[in-house]
């Protein structure tokens, strides 16, 4: 259990975390919840910024579903999916780009539907 837990950055989609004692920094992405060390959140970033978004967008332009953009696992039948805007938004907290923690987000980035009746 980690006890000393400090928020590195976070958005509406997730969080990236580090706990000192443990040394192991927590990805919260939505419904994803995934551990690292420092030597394997290196490689995800690089793994992260070399996919190419235009060609997975052209590949299953025409998909029915809404994630286009794979990541592989190691466990052969576990893909992570994604939109660009989600695939975006883990670049933004894997790589710090997002805004600082504890500073209240916009309107504009919370993906909401409305529905007025």
């Amino acid at each position: 259990m980690c006890h000393n837990i400090n928020t590195l950055s976070k958005n509406c989609h997730g969080q990236l975390d580090y706990c000192s004692h443990c040394n192991v920094f927590q990805l919260h992405f939505n419904n994803i919840y995934i551990e690292f060390t420092q030597r394997e959140l290196k490689a995800f970033q690089k793994f992260v910024v070399e996919i190419d978004i235009e060609y997975w967008k052209a590949c299953c332009g025409r998909a029915y579903h809404k994630r286009k953009i794979p990541i592989q696992t190691v466990q052969q039948n576990l893909v992570l999916m994604f939109d660009q805007q989600e695939l975006n938004s883990l670049k933004d907290i894997i790589f710090q780009h997002a805004p600082k923690p504890n500073i209240p987000i916009s309107v504009s980035e919370i993906d909401y539907n409305t529905y007025l009746n």
